[in-house]
């Protein structure tokens, strides 16, 4: 009888495997048709304002990628907002990171309780309360503000993921290091900075991922200086350029091989341990 109720059992379970991965399938298409659309339209052919229908392909937009002066200025103030952000970033957080994951210290949980209240905190709260801090510092709003506003809402993100990295560590391993006669210095360059640098790029990825997409709270603290959201909200009323598109297709693709060089790392580093 049991054997009778196995095998009867069974189709239902292929059946219901397959329809968790069409699911599964169907879920990841949903997600990802934005991203096919804009890679689309970057090779559309539009004769008009509007690049909202299809009209032809062409490589036209490739070739004329910087001819518009405003929007090339914007690209280059959100890569340099971007990466100096995610520098300033990658160090706080990874120094922070280390210490929440390794050290017990007095204010401990208050810390933890402060970084995971970072990212709780909705972007509207954080930028009004960052322009009310610089218009009471009296800061002029420019780069350097935008900067400022992207280590503070990226700091949160970096050092969570540089801390459950830390947790899985073996702590012998720093234990041997000195046990051999290294130095502090020497340990953390040679055993515990390669062990966690899986986390550290992780983290500077998705610091750099928030900085370069921002628009919220660098509508807030911008000033005068136009970032590429900014500067794509902005054209929506005339018509938005398949440069736009084309740019986004680039920044969507090194941000793929970058992810993939980061997990080709992190798979190298947990078998070489």
């Amino acid at each position: 009888m049991s054997a009778i109720t196995t095998l009867t059992r069974r189709p239902r379970g292929r059946i219901g495997d397959r329809l968790l991965h069409a699911y599964t399938w169907l879920i990841i298409v949903w997600l990802s048709s934005p991203i096919a659309v804009m890679i689309l339209f970057g090779f559309n052919d539009k004769k008009s304002k509007s690049n909202t229908s299809w009209q032809g392909f062409t490589l036209r937009w490739y070739q004329e990628l910087f001819d518009i002066s405003d929007l090339t200025t914007a690209l280059k103030n959100s890569l340099t907002v971007a990466v100096a952000s995610t520098i300033v970033t990658v160090v706080i957080g990874t120094m922070l990171g280390l210490a929440l994951g390794r050290h017990r210290f007095r204010g401990r949980g208050v810390t933890n309780f402060l970084v995971f209240a970072a990212i709780s905190t909705p972007e509207l709260v954080m930028g009004a309360s960052l322009l009310s801090l610089f218009v009471s510092a009296n800061l002029p709003r420019d780069a350097v503000t935008i900067i400022i506003a992207h280590v503070l809402f990226s700091l949160s993100f970096v050092t969570v993921t540089v801390r459950a990295r830390v947790i899985t560590l073996d702590p012998s391993l720093e234990e041997a290091a000195r046990d051999l006669g290294a130095t502090g210095w020497g340990t953390f360059r040679q055993v515990t900075l390669p062990a966690v640098m899986p986390g550290v790029l992780a983290g500077a990825m998705l610091a750099f991922a928030l900085s370069i997409d921002d628009y919220v709270v660098t509508s807030f603290v911008n000033g005068s200086t136009i970032t590429f959201p900014l500067w794509i909200i902005g054209s929506v009323k005339t018509g938005i350029p398949p440069q736009v598109n084309v740019m986004g297709t680039l920044i969507f693709g090194i941000g793929v091989l970058i992810a993939i060089a980061n997990a080709v790392a992190a798979r190298r580093s947990s078998r070489s341990t």
